[in-house]
């Protein structure tokens, strides 16, 4: 049990994994052992500045939502990977941690032996993954052996098919960087690309906001974000009340309290820029070692926080539109009769974001707005779906908060319940046929890394 807590915890770090990673690739490479031991810690170490302002943005955000909850007198539920994922930890421990290992080996031997070339490093969500396929194979009555093995098969068949079906929209983002998107936000982020294509015709870029000479400051990402979230906070502080805002302020003054959480928002999203220029300094040369000896034509694929800088205006606006779907489709649940699904703050920006930056690749501004605001909806109507799924297997009152997680859990959940172990054998036929059709279709090697063709 040792080892495996120890294995299961490190594959479930994203900076030990992505260190791994350009460690085996700089290997590979024959770098000079002081390259290996530098090219190995800089991921590490910029994956945990990303994770450390990705804390302080997330520990701002709790604040905000309670302010929100309270002021508009909102109840219901808010969708949270962590807390489904620390219930089924009780149940389902050991079940979850072995997929986890066995879902990083098929991803490796997917990207080794098939035309997905992309070997997801975003550990988190692989264990996040992990736990709600124990969790629904488990109640559709799946265990031991067969538990683990479909478990892990789905994990990496994921795991290289979700980087796969966004890179076309991804090399639009990066402009070529040969980085893959690696978060199970995917499908949302895919609907945002396709929206921004829809609407986004001669729709200028988000970046290329024309800005006064007066108002330039503004083209500083930080004092930016700053001034948008600063606003956000105290609109909510006022509404909420001061008495209620001093409930969570320690005693200090409400309203200066709300103006600092916007701050220290601001700040986090500046650690995160900084933090994902560092990963990518040092990961992206390494990888070319996996690219050409271990795997060829081998593809990161990071956390969607890696995007951020591609567009740091899109992503304030992809949060916004987000969150403005999220209330709207809570309010349509309510008036339907179901399960109130409060927007979480925390996947609104960080999946809303992300849908704004590719909303904006392909469709401008119009594209940034309109796709983040469906993602939003699909974050209010999915997480409801799921939850009868999840409630059946005693994770009441709680739900996965990313899109995957959702069309991933009711597809397996839905499909076994009608059909039981078949319906699961017809998903696993179905994936096969997925991941070994284009090799067969198109045999001769490509690099997947190729800048799009021109439409």
């Amino acid at each position: 049990m040792g080892l495996l807590t120890f294995i299961k915890d490190m594959l479930s770090e994203p900076a030990i994994l992505m260190g791994l990673m350009a460690m085996v690739g700089l290997i590979a490479l024959k770098a000079p052992a002081h390259k290996v031991l530098t090219g190995t810690l800089g991921p590490i170490l910029g994956y945990l500045m990303l994770a450390a302002g990705a804390d302080v943005i997330s520990g701002n955000l709790d604040p905000l939502a309670k302010m929100i909850e309270f002021g508009f007198n909102i109840k219901g539920v808010v969708p949270n990977n962590e807390a489904v994922t620390s219930v089924a930890q009780d149940l389902l421990g050991v079940e979850t941690m072995t997929i986890l290992v066995v879902g990083l080996v098929f991803n490796v031997l997917i990207a080794r032996f098939t035309r997905y070339k992309y070997v997801f490093l975003t550990g988190h969500h692989s264990f996040f993954m992990a736990c709600l396929l124990s969790a629904v194979l488990g109640a559709l009555g799946f265990s031991s052996w067969k538990l683990i093995l479909i478990g892990g098969f789905f994990l990496g068949a994921w795991s290289a098919i979700s980087p796969a079906i966004m890179q076309k929209s991804t090399l639009k983002v990066t402009d070529g960087d040969d980085v893959a998107m690696g978060h199970f936000g995917s499908i949302g982020y895919l609907l945002a690309s396709w929206m921004g294509g829809l609407v986004g015709k001669n729709s200028s870029s988000t970046e290329d906001i024309d800005v006064p000479e007066k108002w330039s400051f503004l083209r500083n990402t930080t004092i930016s974000t700053a001034l948008t979230m600063m606003a956000f906070y105290l609109v909510s502080a006022i509404v909420a009340g001061p008495e209620f805002v001093s409930t969570l302020s320690d005693g200090k003054s409400p309203f200066l309290f709300a103006l600092l959480c916007g701050l220290k928002f601001a700040v986090g999203v500046t650690i995160v820029y900084s933090g994902v220029r560092m990963i990518l300094a040092d990961l992206i040369p390494a990888f070319q070692g996996i690219a050409t000896k271990v795997i060829p034509n081998a593809v990161p694929a990071v956390d969607c926080a890696v995007f951020f800088p591609y567009a740091p205006t899109a992503v304030i606006i992809g949060f916004v539109s987000s969150f403005v779907g999220g209330l709207i489709g809570m309010f349509i649940l309510g008036l339907a009769g179901s399960v109130l699904i409060i927007p979480g703050l925390v996947p609104h920006f960080f999946c809303g974001a992300t849908a704004g930056v590719y909303g904006n690749a392909t469709g401008g501004r119009r594209g940034a707005m309109l796709g983040a605001f469906v993602n939003g909806l699909a974050l209010a109507f999915l997480p409801a779906l799921l939850m009868p799924v999840l409630g059946n297997l005693g994770f009441g009152n709680t739900t996965f908060g990313d899109v995957d997680f959702a069309v991933i859990g009711l597809v397996i959940g839905k499909l076994g319940e009608w059909m039981g172990s078949v319906g699961i054998y017809v998903i696993i036929a179905v994936v096969i046929v997925a991941l070994v059709l284009p090799s067969i279709l198109r045999p001769a090697p490509y690099a997947v890394n190729n800048k799009p063709e021109e439409e």
